[in-house]
């Protein structure tokens, strides 16, 4: 498959449709299930809270995974993406709620590189902190 999106079609700036992303803590049971990764910071609240955090927090990896959805969902193709990379500066914080937390994800194409390639920055907010810091992908354009 190739992303549907075309090279000479896209300028620098143009941004990708926005999306958010339910968290609960049922969402981080199975990611835990998934990955593996089975930290009581990531499901147990009196742990998280001892260890200094405010209260449970997503996997870092799970949230890095949301965010890139926003780059799939445009490309049509996640094999498009060639390169990834975030910083983690804020946890996202799940609530033992049916609520949960959500992570609300935009982007937008900074730069145009060489051979149809494009990278896209991502901004990743929860709870109306940024989460994510130098989240960006490099994808293969049509």
């Amino acid at each position: 498959m190739t992303a549907k999106i075309k090279y000479d079609e896209v300028e620098v700036g143009t941004a990708l449709p926005a999306a958010s992303f339910p968290v609960t803590r049922a969402t981080l049971v199975r990611y835990a299930g998934a990955s593996g990764d089975f930290n009581p910071i990531h499901w147990n609240e009196k742990f998280a809270k001892e260890v200094g955090l405010p209260d449970v927090i997503a996997h870092g990896m799970f949230t890095m995974a949301e965010a890139i959805r926003v780059v799939t969902d445009w490309t049509g193709d996640p094999g498009a993406v060639v390169e990834y990379g975030v910083r983690f500066t804020k946890p996202v914080v799940v609530p033992n709620d049916d609520t949960g937390a959500l992570i609300e994800v935009s982007g937008k194409v900074a730069a145009k590189l060489d051979d149809n390639k494009v990278r896209v920055d991502l901004t990743a907010m929860s709870a109306g902190q940024k989460v994510l810091g130098m989240s960006r992908a490099v994808v293969r354009l049509a």
